[in-house]
């Protein structure tokens, strides 16, 4: 898998990138490094492309040429309003395989939205609640349950750190334990944080020595710990936020479940003995 969140070309204070090319330049740059991803990618891998929807438009037309389109992932991450526009109310992830016909994908669940205090579903399903799977939804193309870091304590010295459990949702769709995910814009080093914890390879590379430091301190005390059992999950606040659908007949039995299916609206399912 080739995961890229690359410069956006918008001014930012990166410490030692130039992050503000004119627009036939950044786009020549951009195909370039695109090509690259595809040509390194295996057969069965992922390609996966972060940015603004502005700049996505242009990588679709390089990428359509080379790999095969499955999925625009809109993130919801709503940002202050720019004036003489609509308010950005996400940021875009561009899902590409290298071979559609021999792409390595797993479906994903995550857990229903709750009310904070009393814990009933937030969403209605029209008397259907006895239907619903009782650990959560499959994924859908629309991400609205992980957000963007926005407390300085938990953020590195760098502009535009993602989350690391987008990174572990998208990891644990798109790979295997062992399989080497490939981040060619490192930055502080989220992706390859991911991958340690999912139990993955790595490799990252990026021009600031300074950011490649910082990635290899969290590196030495990072492990392989994201697992329930024998299967990988994405935990967040000690909460599962991503599993395998397949994983479930396994995983269940790590869970305390209502006996009334009718019960999964009002009694979330809870984690035990997990690890």
């Amino acid at each position: 898998m080739t995961f890229a969140d690359q410069p956006f070309n918008l001014k930012k204070g990166y410490n030692s990138y130039k992050n503000s090319l004119k627009l036939q330049e950044y786009l020549s740059w951009c195909e370039e490094w695109i090509t690259e991803m595809v040509r390194i990618t295996k057969p069965t891998g992922s390609i996966f492309l972060h940015n603004i929807p502005k700049w996505l438009t242009y990588y679709a037309a390089f990428l359509n040429k080379q790999a095969d389109f499955k999925h625009w992932i809109s993130w919801d991450a709503p940002t202050a309003p720019m004036g003489k526009s609509l308010q950005p109310g996400h940021y875009g992830i561009l899902f590409y395989a290298k071979d559609s016909k021999q792409l390595k994908y797993y479906e994903i669940r995550h857990p229903h939205k709750r009310t904070r205090k009393t814990h009933i579903l937030a969403k209605d399903y029209g008397g259907k609640k006895g239907l619903l799977h009782p650990y959560g939804p499959l994924v859908s193309d629309v991400w609205t349950d992980i957000h963007r870091i926005k407390h300085n304590k938990f953020r590195d010295e760098h502009p535009c750190q993602l989350p690391i459990h987008l990174l572990e949702r998208v990891i644990l769709m798109s790979s295997n334990e062992g399989d080497i995910i490939l981040d060619p814009f490192n930055g502080t080093g989220t992706t390859a944080l991911a991958a340690k914890r999912l139990g993955r390879q790595y490799i990252g590379f990026d021009l600031d020595k300074e950011y490649v430091k910082i990635t290899q301190q969290k590196l030495e005390y990072e492990q392989p710990i994201s697992k329930i059992g024998d299967r990988w999950v994405s935990f967040y606040l000690d909460e599962v936020v991503t599993l395998r659908n397949n994983d479930w007949t396994y995983l269940k039995d790590f869970y305390y479940i209502p006996n009334n299916p009718e019960e999964i609206d009002t009694t979330p399912i809870v984690l035990h003995n997990c690890r």
